[in-house]
Order: structure tokens, then C-alpha cells, then sequence
């Protein structure tokens, strides 16, 4: 079981990146996914998710900027990030677990090992 993060980058306020999350060991739609990230000296923060009928949670900071997804075919999530902001610098896990969505952070029992966005 493995999630490989990639698309993290350094953009200037308001810019825009997506972030995949390749899955490989099972299938990712019978899973709550979840982008979690965690900047310098802050706790980790669960940023979206979506469970396996494809219902959707989104971190109040974020709602209406960004919009997860998946790709069944590519067994691969991502996360489409518009007009962001300083505050959203920091590094991006892609996250799996079972039960309910998204739930909290420590129960996400699979992690990818992060990509870094930077945001000034």
C-alpha cells in the first residue's frame, strides 16, 4: 500500500496548483481520502476529503477555492487549489482510512510522504 504525492510548488498569492496522489495496493474509491496538511510549528489540519460514494469535506478556510477529486481509472486523487493564500503554505499529505469521512487526522492509518507548497 503506498501514496506517492506530487505537484507541490512555490506561487505567488492567488495562483493556482494541483496536487495528485498516486495510489498503488488497493483502490482509493472504496476508501475516505483525505488531503491533510501541516505548516511550520502547527498542528496538522484536515484540508479536504471524500469517501467512496463520492460525498465531499472541505476545511471552511478552503471551501470555494479548492476542489478534491479522483480518478478511478488512474486510482489517483487530487486536489485543485485556486486563488491561494500565504496561509495556505505548508506541506500536503494525501491520506487514506476507513470508517467514517473525513474524520480526525490521527485516524488516517495509510500516509503519502507529503509535498510542499509554498505560497508568498
Amino acid at each position: 500500500v503506498q501514496l506517492v504525492e506530487s505537484g507541490g510548488d512555490s506561487v505567488q498569492a492567488g495562483g493556482s496548483l494541483t496536487l495528485s496522489c498516486a495510489a498503488s495496493g488497493y483502490t482509493t474509491r472504496h476508501y475516505c481520502m483525505g488531503w491533510i496538511r501541516q505548516a511550520p510549528g502547527k498542528e496538522r489540519e484536515g484540508v479536504a476529503a471524500r469517501d467512496s460514494d463520492g460525498i465531499t469535506w472541505y476545511a471552511t478556510s478552503v471551501k470555494g477555492r479548492f476542489t478534491i477529486s479522483r480518478d478511478n481509472v488512474k486510482n489517483t486523487l487530487y486536489l485543485q487549489m485556486n486563488s491561494l493564500k500565504p496561509e495556505d503554505t505548508a506541506m500536503y499529505y494525501c491520506a487514506a482510512k476507513v470508517g467514517s469521512c473525513p474524520g480526525k487526522t490521527k485516524d488516517y492509518n495509510n500516509w503519502g510522504q507529503g509535498t510542499q507548497v509554498t505560497v508568498s
